[in-house]
């Protein structure tokens, strides 16, 4: 379910993003939260119904959705989308108006494309932009994932500072759509 404004041609390619089944997609998305390089997504000992659970629970929790990305035609990565005043990071930051999360995930593969996962991220940030309600991308990465710290710092986010969570010390990033524009070139991709 593809819409034509979700169509985002590059140089590795077209990405587009339909919604997650949790049923359909669970087989898939649990090859990719339990691969070792999906260490930060906290699910490597999950089984598949763990998996499709945790998606039925998003899909069912009106503050939080996720998406699968193709890349032409593909599955590729995985993007979860979620209001931070009330998922993720509710009392932990000052959230100000046009604020939504975002978590992604890139699949793992054998065969590795140079700049790939920075077009994934440019993709993902493309998605949450096209909402025009949207002002500021919030994330917050574990402080020790320094390889997605770079690829906040490339499409623009900012680090705000480290907050601790539940399950982790994390680094609360914001993005603005000014910052996005300015670090990949805006209408120029």
């Amino acid at each position: 379910m593809s819409r034509p404004d979700d169509r985002r041609p590059g140089t590795l390619g077209v990405f587009t993003v339909r919604p997650l089944d949790p049923a359909a997609d669970a087989g898939l998305v649990h090859g990719w939260v339990t691969h070792p390089k999906a260490a930060f997504w906290l699910m490597g000992d999950a089984g598949r119904a763990d998996v499709e659970q945790e998606y039925r629970a998003i899909a069912a929790h009106p503050h939080h959705d996720a998406f699968i990305g193709l890349h032409d035609g593909a599955p590729a990565f995985l993007i979860e989308r979620y209001d931070p005043t009330e998922v993720e990071l509710k009392g932990l930051y000052e959230a100000e108006p046009g604020d939504v999360g975002m978590h992604f995930l890139v699949a793992p593969t054998d065969t590795p494309v140079h700049g790939f996962t920075r077009a994934v991220i440019t993709a993902v940030m493309d998605f949450l932009f096209a909402d025009p309600s949207v002002r500021r991308v919030v994330v917050e990465p574990d402080v020790t994932n320094s390889a997605v710290q770079a690829l906040n710092k490339a499409v623009g986010f900012d680090v705000l500072r480290e907050i601790a969570k539940p399950e982790k010390t994390a680094l609360l990033s914001a993005c603005t759509r000014e910052q996005f524009e300015a670090a990949t070139g805006g209408n120029d991709r």
